[in-house]
């Protein structure tokens, strides 16, 4: 059984006892969380939603928080004497998908 869940602007596949990572939650470390944008739920059978399926939640545990690997952006201008160079890491959560209760 999994669920396509909705976060942080994307669509995230979980399934029961799986790690995912999604944009960064305010939540502490240890404590659990529950999702209610269920798009998609499939198991014995698939239900679809329009545009969230009712009754549907997602419970995860929060792992951990963490920043990913940095990514390097590099501008440069030809002919301009212009030329910029940045970083970025982003911010995650870590969960553990406990329950998907449809």
């Amino acid at each position: 059984m999994y669920a396509i869940i909705e976060t942080g602007g994307k669509q995230v596949k979980a399934e029961v006892g799986e790690f995912i990572f999604v944009e960064k939650l305010e939540v502490a470390e240890g404590e659990t969380y529950t999702f209610d944008k269920i798009v998609l739920v499939s198991g014995d059978e698939t239900k679809v939603g329009a545009p969230y399926v009712k009754g549907a939640t997602v419970t995860a545990k929060v792992e951990k928080h963490g920043r990913g690997e940095k990514i390097t952006i590099f501008k440069y201008r030809p002919k301009k004497h212009s030329a910029s160079k940045k970083g970025h890491r982003q911010a995650y959560t870590k969960l553990k998908v406990e329950a998907i209760n449809a």
